[in-house]
């Protein structure tokens, strides 16, 4: 059966990269960004800040939801199944209906926070973007560095992927995909 990845981390840390050249690992394959949900309400669109409003967490939980159908529907038609999102503590309660798949690979890219920065730098240069990223990649470290041991055990796949290339990444995620690798 063919597999269906949740790959998360903080953003600037790679996971768009990272997911589609996992994706192309594949015969049958589709990657879902979330964000590309998200971004897809035409009218009313509530993004990200130093707050975080009640309609930015209920829009998340909403394009969670539906990319969590989408794979499995996907995934039910013979696709292998790459989802790319931002960890924050909702997770676990948005992807409610694929936790307990038993095809469900659950990867957390986690390099070093320095890294993160510095892979924003180099993608958004002297951009205004540049400090709203790197504001999101400091408040998901504070939120997944406390946790990550716990989730590790839990199941989850945690690479460091300071050091790696994307193509060194996706072969440690696949050495960890029963049949895949």
């Amino acid at each position: 059966m063919n597999p269906i990845y949740i790959l998360v981390g903080a953003p600037a840390v790679g996971k768009s990269t990272t997911a589609r050249f996992l994706a192309t690992r594949f015969p049958k394959s589709i990657y879902i960004p979330v964000d590309d949900i998200r971004h897809m309400v035409v009218s009313g669109l509530a993004l990200p800040g130093t707050h975080w409003s009640d309609e930015l967490t209920r829009q998340i939980s909403l394009a969670r939801t539906s990319v969590a159908h989408m794979a499995l529907a996907y995934q039910q038609a013979g696709y292998a199944v790459v989802l790319d999102d931002f960890w924050d503590a909702n997770h676990d309660s948005d992807y409610q209906t694929l936790l307990d798949h038993p095809h469900l690979h659950r990867v957390i890219l986690y390099p070093e926070q320095e890294e993160a920065h510095r892979r924003n730098l180099k993608r958004s240069g002297d951009s205004p973007d540049r400090t709203y990223i790197d504001e999101g990649i400091r408040l998901v470290y504070q939120m997944l560095n406390p946790v990550v041991a716990q989730l590790a055990g839990a199941g989850w796949q945690v690479v460091d992927s300071t050091h790696m290339s994307v193509e060194t990444v996706v072969k440690t995620v696949m050495e960890h995909t029963p049949a895949a690798g």
